[in-house]
């Protein structure tokens, strides 16, 4: 059946993707004993519930796909673990609103009919996202599938809570927390987002306390909480004020007098010198407030509206409060100015709202072991990393090594940063919601009971205060658990390992072999990964464990940048600049916008995705270079499919250029290969999809097929290709797809199968080739010759003349491949329809009257060819001074460099004898067009 003129993505994707699912590729089961694989583990970051594809899920998604399939071609027992986070703040706001949509308040419902609802929503839209990953060719072994709220990891959940509570590194206690008003629940420092927002700065004057008409002025960006000050505090050295210190002044808005104290938190540049001191609502005037036994009076409710106690605004939003209380200090007499003033602000990471600093009484997990274990493990992969990464048997590297390996390595510098000592704070975990893993204690007054369940919770009662407890005395926590309790126990919690039964599984996948996720969440994830992997895994795996020096959660970590447009913002859809993830695919296919997001994903660099948006639709145009390229990647390869099922054959032997072309790409293929599999174990694989975009549409697509491609007769008939040399080049394409296919799985199984001949297996599992043998001077044999034919190519083009009028050529070099090998020389005549190379002395060839010539250089190699007398010899000239020009001022420039002392003094040798090549060569490329103009 003849092959349509274009790819077409759309017939081909989903019809692939159900072939290998129905065919169980992707599935894994542990295997044990000395025959056993070696196991290549990817834990898929879970997407929140309410997650939907977007631009850093296919970058994040298309890079484990690509680490999980290669692995899976190299004979490992690849396990790719996909799952949901049940994402309590962003899952619980959806399910307000939807109940608000329908007239219900969440206040309406008990906590069970709020529960129903919320798994309700999950199950409608829980796992939308899971799904279009199946669009981008993800091959995760679905059947283990996990979500962080189902009954085995809840319990896994409980389990660590009490372990921790008997342990001492759990605990609970009343402390200034960030305060999320709109989602109503306090959030860890991690959760918080600061940045710089213009605000009025209000100067206030507090008149001090006596006789006279004494005031003291503080300056302020929120005047709104003044009903809360219970100070003004000053800096002991500061000479303005210290005769005030020890006296009281009248706090406006309202009728109280407040102290003022002296304290070293002052900045006596700031403002006035002066400070109001709120302790419920600031975290430093809570430290000031707690050192000098001051009040603490919260003037804001829950919701971020002023509470009764404040006795002025009552009811009124924080923000609509703010500016009331300006216009009443403004009618007082107490608002001295205003001025614009940058502040730092603090915004929740889920809904966006002002944080507000609020004393609750939470629960936290001390930090600093955890803390101080993760960074050894990580410390000694940054002094001394392993050279050979992933797809290595690791286990040994595990018993000797251990630790954690960065790619690329600088992100040690920012974990330091979060994790370091300096740095490193408790962790708050409770969250008040109801969507979540309640919290595992139960009060009986003022009594806790930690337990994994109520039932156990009793017996700990009873046991402390009597047999008369029933589970009605009873009362569990309100709250929830933070989302990362849970997602901190993912590499262990996936595979059951708080089971006893299935410690086994856990012991052959743990550790796993590469994280791949984004550096934002280098705390808030990947840090408490590695401290809860180092807590529990050796108290689970035992004996397993004892082989390990360190039983760090994963083996290598590849961190991903941000996804930003042309203006280098992050794409959100905020800001409007993010393109329809799914459009795309539909518009480019999944392999095209594989490619288009890897050849600009270096490990850890930032990608600029310039992706128009329609104005009207929002969806991105047809300019999208990246994906554009991709698409047209497929095309190529798509079109060489059908020159290649086109050829006819016979039985004839091959010819000297046939056999030294196959030989020739077989020899750069092989070394391609090795280069690929180096940059897989560098974990560059920008680098890689580089390579073998160039190799195949380049050398293949471009070289290889020109150089065996058969002839025409008279008749202009094509002849047909040796049988031999056609099935070689079968081989050759079908080894490329083979190679391509953890890049751009889909077109690559279809040309696959589309190849003449039988292939006996799928490409999603066919062993990746061997890298066979290769001679770097045979290939730049070949090389070499090729570029002689795009020097003639280019010849031609700036002359105007046509491409097969056969052009007599001539070179001084006598010893050069193209005059001394038949087969090289047969190669360059069929390529550059050129006669057979004379050699002539260093002034070139004689030429007649009327003739001319043009001279080129291809690497210090001086070459002729002989022009029709249709040439323009002005212009020609001309183009020759203008090259020379600009070979001039490259020899320019390398000499100031050498003759840089500095440069040659600190420069490592090999790139200062670099630099005196590329001069030689320049050197040579001048003196030649010098002669060429003589000539």
């Amino acid at each position: 059946m003849a092959l349509s003129t274009h790819y077409d993505p759309s017939a081909t994707e989903r019809r692939w993707y159900n072939h290998w699912l129905a065919r169980g590729y992707f599935a894994s089961e542990p295997e044990y004993g000395p025959d056993a694989r070696e196991p290549f583990v990817v834990l898929m970051p879970p997407p929140n519930v309410t997650g939907v594809l977007h631009m850093g899920h296919m970058l994040n998604h298309s890079i484990q796909d690509i680490l999980v399939r290669h692995a899976r071609k190299s004979g490992m027992n690849a396990c790719w673990v996909p799952g949901l986070d049940h994402a309590s703040i962003a899952t619980e706001a959806k399910v307000v609103k939807r109940l608000r949509e329908r007239g219900v308040k969440k206040s309406d419902l008990t906590r069970e009919e709020f529960l129903a609802e919320a798994w309700a929503w999950k199950e409608e839209y829980g796992g939308i996202i899971l799904e279009q990953l199946q669009r981008l060719g993800n091959s995760s072994d679905w059947s283990r599938t996990r979500f962080t709220m189902e009954p085995a990891l809840s319990a896994a959940v409980n389990k660590v809570f009490v372990d921790l509570h008997r342990k001492g590194k759990l605990y609970r206690g009343l402390r200034m927390t960030n305060w999320d008003p709109e989602a109503q629940t306090v959030l860890s420092n991690e959760e918080v987002i600061h940045a710089d927002e213009r605000r009025p700065l209000y100067h206030v004057r507090y008149r001090v306390e006596g006789p006279g008409e004494e005031y003291l002025t503080v300056a302020t960006v929120r005047p709104e909480t003044i009903m809360g000050d219970t100070a003004v505090a000053v800096h002991p050295d500061d000479e303005r004020y210290r005769h005030l210190v020890g006296r009281r002044v009248h706090v406006p808005l309202t009728e109280r007098t407040v102290p003022i104290i002296a304290d070293d938190y002052v900045d006596r540049e700031f403002g006035t010198g002066a400070l109001k001191i709120t302790p419920a609502h600031d975290v430093n005037d809570y430290e000031v407030g707690q050192r000098h036994g001051l009040e603490t009076i919260d003037i804001l409710n829950a919701d971020g509206t002023i509470a009764e106690v404040a006795g002025i605004f009552v009811g009124e939003p924080r923000e609509r409060a703010r500016k009331l209380a300006a216009k009443q200090l403004e009618a007082d007499g107490a608002l001295v100015a205003t001025e614009d003033y940058d502040t730092s602000v603090g915004r929740s990471e889920r809904t966006g709202a002002v944080v507000e600093p609020r004393l609750t009484l939470q629960w936290f997990v001390r930090m600093d072991e955890f803390a101080a274990k993760a960074m050894a493990a990580v410390e000694r992969e940054a002094a001394a990393p392993l050279t050979p990464a992933p797809l290595t048997p690791q286990r040994g590297d595990q018993t000797e090594r251990g630790g954690t390996q960065f790619h690329p390595p600088h992100f040690f510098n920012m974990f330091r940063q979060w994790v370091g000592p300096d740095r490193v704070r408790d962790w708050c975990i409770s969250r008040q919601l109801w969507w979540g893993h309640r919290i595992p204690a139960w009060y009986h007054g003022e009594r806790v009971f930690v337990a994994e369940t109520a039932e156990e919770a009793l017996v700990l009662a009873r046991a402390e205060l009597g047999e008369q407890v029933t589970a009605a005395d009873l009362q569990q926590d309100e709250d929830v658990l933070d989302t990362w309790f849970s997602s901190w126990l993912w590499p262990i919690s996936v595979f059951d390992g708080f089971d006893p039964a299935k410690r086994e599984e856990l012991a052959y996948y743990y550790p796993t072999s590469v994280l791949v996720t984004g550096w934002d969440i280098i705390y808030l994830w990947v840090a408490r990964m590695m401290m809860a992997g180092l807590e529990y895994a050796p108290e689970l795996l035992g004996e397993a464990a004892a082989k390990m020096r360190d039983a760090v959660p994963f083996r290598h970590v590849y961190w991903t940048g941000m996804v930003r447009d042309a203006q280098r913002r992050k794409m959100s859809k905020s800001l409007g600049n993010s393109p329809d993830a799914l459009a795309l695919l539909d518009r480019y296919g999944a392999d095209g916008v594989r490619y288009g997001l890897l050849t600009a994903a270096s490990a850890g660099g930032d990608i600029v995705f310039d992706a128009p948006l329609d104005p009207k639709t929002g969806e991105a145009l047809d300019e999208s270079q990246l994906c554009n390229r991709g698409k047209l990647f497929c095309n190529k390869m798509w079109n060489a499919l059908r020159l290649v099922r086109g050829f006819a054959t016979d039985e004839r032997a091959p010819g000297d250029v046939e056999r030294l072309a196959v030989d020739w790409c077989r020899q750069k293929l092989a070394l391609t290969l090795a280069q690929v599999e180096a940059d897989y174990a560098a974990f560059r694989l920008n680098d890689a999809i580089g390579r073998l975009y160039s190799f195949i549409w380049g050398d293949f697509c471009s070289w290889y097929l020109e150089m065996v491609k058969p002839g025409y007769d008279d008749g202009g008939e094509q002849l047909p290709m040796s049988a031999e040399v056609h099935a070689a080049t079968v081989e050759l394409f079908a080894d490329l797809m083979n190679i391509l296919h953890p890049f751009m799985p889909f077109v690559t199984e279809e040309i696959w199968h589309e190849l003449p001949g039988e292939r006996g297996v799928d490409a999603c599992v066919a062993p990746l080739p061997a890298i066979g043998h290769y001679d770097e001077e045979a290939i730049g044999r070949v090389e070499a010759v090729k570029a002689i034919v795009s020097a003639v190519r280019e010849q031609r083009s700036s002359k105007g003349l046509k491409a097969r009028d056969v052009l007599p050529i001539a070179t001084a070099n006598a010893e050069h491949h193209a005059v001394r090998d038949a087969g090289l020389a047969e190669m360059l005549r069929k390529m550059a329809y050129v006669t057979e190379v004379r050699v002539v002395d260093a002034e070139g060839p004689a030429t007649g009257e009327g003739e001319a010539t043009a001279s080129f250089i291809v690497g210090t190699d001086k070459f002729w060819l002989t022009l029709p007398d249709t040439v323009d010899l002005a212009a020609e000239r001309e183009r020759i001074e203008k090259d020379l020009a600009h070979q001039r001022k490259f020899v320019a420039g390398i000499e100031r460099k050498l003759g840089n002392e500095r440069f040659v003094g600190n420069a490592p040798e090999a790139v200062v004898a670099n630099e005196r090549k590329k001069l030689a060569d320049g050197q040579a490329r001048v003196a030649a067009l010098e002669e060429g103009l003589r000539g």
